[in-house]
């Protein structure tokens, strides 16, 4: 008997949170990205994300930070979320995918999620800004890579042990308490080192 129904249905939600999570993600780095090459046609352009000193993303963009490869971070952005989107359609064709291939998602994941921490930290502390379509790639990267993280682990994807399987299984369970601490964690030492509850109070 064909156990295909059965893989569609249990990866359903998972491919649809992986579309939108890399919808989004992209969407955010494609308006970024259009806003970068308005500036560059027009030095007194004002982007749509410049809300006030602190919540703007213009010296985010003009920064080194913002072109760490050479080339603008909205590039890589647009480029890399296309991969979740295309695991989603995948899962909702009925696609089972290699252990080997979750391995190497789960990889491009954790650069990513470094790479964001590390683009948070510049923000915050060396440029002293509040990127809005920045905050939502943090927003969308952060899930992607705990749920991502440790799905596959938890149902057998990558096969392990029961043991291990079963730690992974617990992970994935509570995957929504370490996405909400990372949260927490980006919004408190913003508010320490910014207080951007103070600065929306004045808008």
């Amino acid at each position: 008997m064909s156990t295909a129904p059965i893989t569609r249905t249990r990866n359903f939600g998972f491919a649809i949170f992986n579309i939108i999570a890399g919808a989004i993600g992209w969407f955010a780095s494609f308006e970024l990205l259009t806003e970068y090459v308005k500036t560059l046609k027009n030095p007194d352009y004002v982007p749509n994300c410049a809300v006030s000193i602190l919540v703007t993303c213009g010296p985010n963009m003009d920064s080194w930070q913002g072109s760490v490869l050479g080339f603008s971070n909205t590039i890589i952005g647009v480029a890399a979320f296309a991969a979740p989107i295309a695991v989603g359609v995948a899962l909702l064709a009925g696609a089972k995918f290699a252990s080997w291939f979750w391995w190497v998602y789960q990889g491009g994941l954790l650069l990513g999620f470094g790479f964001i921490f590390w683009l948070a930290y510049q923000s915050v502390f060396s440029l002293g800004t509040l990127c809005p379509w920045c905050m939502v790639v943090w927003s969308v990267m952060i899930p992607l890579f705990w749920v991502s993280g440790t799905r596959p682990h938890a149902v057998g994807d990558i096969p392990h042990s029961p043991g291990v399987q079963k730690f992974f299984a617990g992970l994935y369970s509570w995957s929504w308490v370490l996405i909400l601490g990372c949260y927490l964690l980006i919004a408190l030492v913003a508010q320490i080192q910014l207080d951007w509850l103070g600065e929306f109070r004045r808008m």
